[in-house]
């Protein structure tokens, strides 16, 4: 039987490797700079800090521990959000208690040193940040470890900093409510039909078209991820086959549109699948 480390590793290489996903790397599809093998090398590298999560150990050291592994790689930031979501999953499985009231427990418990460690994990990767509101300009996560005496000295836990993110940023807004996304996608998998990946490339259209990706809104602005969630829509209405969804892809990544926050949903969706033994990979 796998570990609930193993299962959140395993996740991250099915994620990756189900296709087609609008706008994201998968088997089928790179991008110049950041290609499948990095999301393939970045999810084995995290498998240290997933570990720890699974041992009991801190939500935010074991989440800079994992980060700093998936990012030994030579693409840059292949799962960090992903990995922000994933990091109280583990958590909550290695308590033996997955289910969202657990992982809720799970949040509610993170502390400022958590908070201090998420900080840490920007030193180790460039990811991209939105603008922080201008009463936190002291907590802006681009200062990285720079930020944390702000941090300390206002006495912000990571769940508190997740608070403040939503609801701008669907990863904090599944923090602050229980993971609902997560274990509806966990619920399609398993309901599924066909082999797992084909299953997990449905389950991130069904996303896509459902919710207005916010990594999308914030690079973009709202207007084009509402019209990426109505094309997607339509799509998935009409049943669409592969080669127009992949149509609809080449458009997105033409355009540097990149659903990011759907697949780390959907990538945490499928360790609560896997955990929970609802697929059989």
């Amino acid at each position: 039987m796998r570990t609930p480390a193993q299962n959140a590793e395993l996740a991250l290489l099915l994620e990756v490797a189900g296709t087609p996903k609008p706008g994201n790397v998968d088997r089928h599809r790179d991008f110049p700079d950041l290609r499948f093998e990095h999301f393939l090398a970045g999810a084995v590298g995290a498998s240290e800090g997933l570990g720890a999560a699974a041992d009991g150990a801190p939500v935010g050291e074991a989440f800079e521990t994992a980060v700093a592994g998936m990012a030994d790689q030579r693409g840059g930031n292949t799962q960090f959000g992903a990995l922000l979501l994933l990091l109280p999953l583990v958590r909550a499985a290695g308590e033996g208690d997955l289910s969202p009231d657990g992982v809720a427990s799970v949040v509610e418990s993170t502390t400022v040193a958590d908070a201090a460690g998420f900080y840490r994990a920007f030193d180790h990767v460039d990811v991209f940040v939105d603008d922080p509101p201008a009463d936190a300009g002291d907590l802006d996560a681009r200062r990285g470890s720079d930020a944390i005496p702000a941090v300390e000295e206002r006495e912000v836990t990571l769940a508190d900093l997740m608070a403040m993110s939503a609801p701008e940023d669907d990863n904090a807004v599944e923090w602050t409510d229980g993971f609902p996304r997560t274990f509806a996608v966990a619920d399609q998998i398993a309901d599924g039909d066909g082999p797992v990946l084909d299953r997990i490339a449905d389950a991130f259209l069904t996303q896509l078209a459902d919710y207005p990706d916010s990594l999308v809104a914030k690079q973009h602005g709202r207007a084009v991820a509402e019209e990426v969630a109505s094309r997607a829509a339509e799509l998935r209405d009409a049943g669409a086959e592969s080669a127009a969804i992949d149509a609809f892809g080449d458009d997105l990544v033409d355009r540097g549109v990149n659903p990011g926050t759907t697949a780390d949903i959907v990538a945490a969706g499928t360790f609560v699948a896997l955990e929970r033994d609802e697929v059989v990979v």
